[in-house]
């Protein structure tokens, strides 16, 4: 991913392309505005449907004075940013922070954190009263050290029962404890165990699990990718290094618990997985109208986010596939969604599991800077933005999931009977390697109902599910100007 893109893009304002941006400079703005002002700024250059929203046009504002009274009519940044946006049946998936830090944490897997990750679900025959469950356990966490299990059920938090008014302060908690239950026939029997919990700063290595599973002459590589990190890029690209060595039959990409991550990494993702494509599009990128004007101008390659062979200086190992099968769930969105589409015209991709989130659109970091970069950024706050800024399609020009990308056999996780990850006994990974050696092969439309179906999901990022750009290189405006 041509990550330098975005914010090159701030050269029209340089290079006076836009008149808006120059006639904002003829009365300074005060200090009780300056978010509000970067805010509106931000999102008339970047946002995705600037055009759509009145109140971001370019010429909305006759001066940088008429911009100041209308920021005057919102009492704090995130009121103006809000108003600004998209109706939520369009944009769910834009938001802004007060602390960039723990946001620039929170994109590459690094949050303050107890290792639970859970799914919850209504009680049964209750609309108010709440379960939670346990999906997976970070390694060297709190609830590792604890023995916390996948599977393990959860009624409440210090003894108070989960309910759709408290669960979010119960379990915002920096300190806490889970109240387990059991489950029988139907009915969830509150228990007297509870396990205390605390919340440490932890980086989640995004690959969970990586085997090889050898089943009759097919060599199954096995990934349980929980987040596109690209700090990790090099240590995926060794353990497909070893996948190529003992030249494995079959891949399984388990991305049921990926809610996304970056473009850069998704598209090195893709390129270890093939490697007879190199060069070619994996996706290509759609802004608003001036911004794709000025690329498809300027420089159209740089919309295309092409298959590579090399992570910085380092040859990727990739393998070739010509056939994958994919994990999903509800819970599986953005980048993730983008591998799927992305390989779809090149390899014969088989997804097993359950209809994804439904996120075709990426964002950017936005800082108060000349730039809206990380560079000379104002020290006076710690406000950014992460405004979806981008469509993503794949090489054909097919993008259109915002309800989700529908599976080629639906299998719903069963909580009951959530296995072991990383087993042949686990039923979506069963499936998978079903289907391989055409073992119990499952039927086109096989529907596991769960017996709780999750409505809220914590993960990683814990913000609207992500597909994002990281920031340009230094001196990427100076070579533009």
């Amino acid at each position: 991913m041509r990550t330098t893109l975005v914010f090159a893009l701030v050269v029209f304002c340089c290079s006076s392309l836009f008149l808006s941006c120059q006639d904002m400079d003829d009365v300074p703005t005060t200090d009780n505005l300056v978010v509000q002002d970067f805010v509106w700024k931000g999102l008339n250059l970047y946002y995705l449907w600037q055009p759509e929203v009145v109140n971001l046009a370019d010429k909305r504002f006759v001066n940088q004075q008429d911009l100041n009274h209308f920021l005057t009519g919102f009492s704090a940044p995130k009121d103006v940013f809000n108003a600004l946006l998209m109706d939520k049946s369009i944009d769910r998936f834009s938001w802004i922070v007060d602390d960039y830090l723990a946001l620039e944490g929170t994109l590459e897997g690094t949050t303050k954190n107890n290792g639970l990750k859970y799914a919850l679900a209504y009680k049964p025959g209750s609309t108010q009263e709440l379960i939670g469950y346990v999906r997976y356990v970070i390694p060297n966490s709190s609830a590792a050290a604890n023995k916390v299990q996948r599977g393990m059920l959860f009624y409440g938090i210090d003894g108070s029962q989960l309910t759709l008014s408290n669960y979010r302060s119960l379990l915002a908690k920096e300190n806490y404890s889970i109240n387990l239950a059991t489950y029988q026939n139907g009915i969830i029997i509150p228990g007297t165990e509870s396990i205390a919990l605390t919340k440490t700063v932890l980086s989640e290595d995004p690959i969970f699990i990586h085997k090889i599973i050898s089943k009759a002459d097919h060599q199954i590589a096995y990934v349980m990718y929980n987040g596109f990190y690209s700090a990790y890029d090099t240590a995926l690209n060794e353990i497909f290094a070893t996948f190529k060595n003992q030249k494995i039959t079959d891949f399984v990409l388990d991305l049921r618990y990926n809610a996304g991550g970056s473009i850069n990494t998704a598209t090195r993702l893709a390129s270890m997985l093939t490697g007879q494509y190199t060069g070619k599009i994996f996706a290509k990128q759609q802004w608003n109208p001036k911004i794709n004007s000025y690329f498809e101008s300027n420089n159209p390659r740089a919309l295309q986010n092409n298959f590579t062979d090399k992570i910085d200086n380092q040859a990727i190992h990739s393998l070739n596939l010509n056939q994958i099968y994919i994990l999903t769930s509800k819970n599986t969105a953005s980048a993730s969604e983008l591998i799927i589409n992305g390989l779809k015209p090149y390899l014969n991709v088989i997804q097993i599991g359950d209809v994804t989130t439904g996120k075709n659109v990426g964002s950017v970091t936005l800082y108060d800077s000349p730039t809206f970069g990380k560079k000379n950024r104002n020290p006076k706050h710690r406000y950014a933005m992460q405004p979806i800024v981008l469509k993503m399609v794949n090489a054909t020009g097919q993008g259109n999931y915002t309800k989700g990308i529908e599976p080629d056999f639906l299998l719903l996780e069963k909580v009951s009977n959530l296995g072991v990850l990383g087993t042949d006994t686990e039923p979506l990974l069963g499936a998978a390697i079903a289907k391989i050696t055409g073992v119990n092969p499952m039927a086109k439309h096989l529907i596991v109902e769960p017996t709780l179906v999750p409505f809220y999901e914590n993960k990683t990022p814990p913000e609207p599910n992500t597909m994002y750009l990281e920031e340009a290189p230094e001196g990427i405006l100076k070579a533009l100007d």
